[in-house]
């Protein structure tokens, strides 16, 4: 169509031509500007499903499962059926890995490696450190008391 215009030489398609830079620069200014998203809120749950993670993420099922096989911090826990459930630091780090590749504009490799460095999900002490911290507070309570 804008070929058959150009080609023309009525007064009626010269204006149309000189007014539609005009109009094409209307349009692109209206577009808004896409914002970063605030971090979205993890329900206070043990468990969530794949579809739950998903809906938290805002990420399709299938990158969810791409992401298992890439990055080894993601492990969630599989039912007897094969279901996934995804813990609580589990969805923590898919949404720092979202936040590193689509925001940060990081490659899989990079992203990665900066896990590697700079792990965004908070270590808990493991059960057993927690147990032997217990067990050493308990034996210096029984010295105290001279048993």
């Amino acid at each position: 169509m804008l070929v058959a215009l150009i080609a023309c030489s009525c007064g009626a398609c010269v204006r149309l031509l000189i007014s539609l830079p005009t109009i094409v620069s209307m349009q692109m200014e209206r577009q808004p500007k896409p914002q970063i998203p605030a971090r979205p809120q993890i329900p206070d749950k043990l468990y969530f499903k794949i579809g739950e993670v998903s809906a938290i993420a805002g990420l399709p099922t299938y990158v969810l499962r791409f992401w298992e096989t890439q990055f080894t911090k993601i492990r969630p826990k599989r039912t007897p059926s094969g279901q996934r459930l995804y813990r609580k630091n589990d969805v923590e780090m898919v949404l720092a890995i979202k936040s590193l590749l689509h925001e940060k504009k990081f490659t899989i490799q990079g992203a990665i490696e900066h896990l590697k460095t700079n792990s965004p999900v908070k270590k808990k002490p493991s059960s057993t450190d927690t147990l032997k911290a217990i067990r050493l507070e308990l034996e210096s309570l029984r010295r105290m008391l001279g048993n």
